[in-house]
């Protein structure tokens, strides 16, 4: 079984609490037996795949298969053409440099529903959203990326993995996949 969920913010990728005031995801209903395929931090929201299947998980998370994962970015500032260039050829974050990823700016700008609580918002500094496709998630990858190139995350949202978007699932909400969309996921 392969589930996809919309994960919201302050929400742990893990069924056991950890002491913080995050949510875990035993309060969503999921069927026994299922694990989250990779994470996303707390602070981030967006696509968790679920599964009772434990070879999908290094399916999918191995650099080795360049499984696609898309992720939209709330920057501060807006970010160039040449800083874009930077993410895209990889940057150096802990002393390792990223594998090269597709980077780019939103256009035009999603409407994105807000968040809570809401993102901070500096009157004298734009924000701008931007896409960021990569083969790779390690540790808070996107926001030091980000970071390395001047352009701090506010907010970060995981739309896709492999050809499956997050579009029609609420925030909180979940599903097993059909046999198709399963395909979308798997390629």
């Amino acid at each position: 079984m392969l589930i996809a969920f919309h994960k919201p913010f302050n929400v742990l990728s893990q069924f056991t609490p950890d002491g913080s005031p995050n949510r875990a995801l035993a309060e969503f209903g999921f069927p026994p037996r299922v694990y989250p395929l990779g994470r996303l931090d707390a602070d981030s929201e967006g696509l968790l795949l679920l599964s009772d299947e434990a070879g999908l998980n290094s399916r999918l998370l191995q650099p080795r298969f360049a499984h696609e994962r898309e992720y939209w970015a709330q920057v501060e500032r807006i970010p160039t053409d040449a800083a874009l260039a930077l993410l895209a050829a990889g940057v150096l974050i802990q002393g390792r440099r990223t594998l090269g990823c597709r980077a780019w700016r939103l256009e035009p700008q999603p409407v994105v529903a807000p968040r809570t609580p809401p993102i901070r918002v500096r009157k004298s500094v734009a924000d701008c959203w931007i896409g960021l496709e990569l083969v790779e998630g390690k540790n808070r990858q996107v926001r030091r990326m980000t970071a390395a190139i001047g352009h701090p995350t506010l907010r970060l949202l995981r739309v896709r993995i492999g050809r499956f978007p997050l579009a029609g699932l609420a925030v909180g909400e979940w599903r097993v996949l059909t046999d198709g969309e399963r395909g979308l996921v798997l390629g």
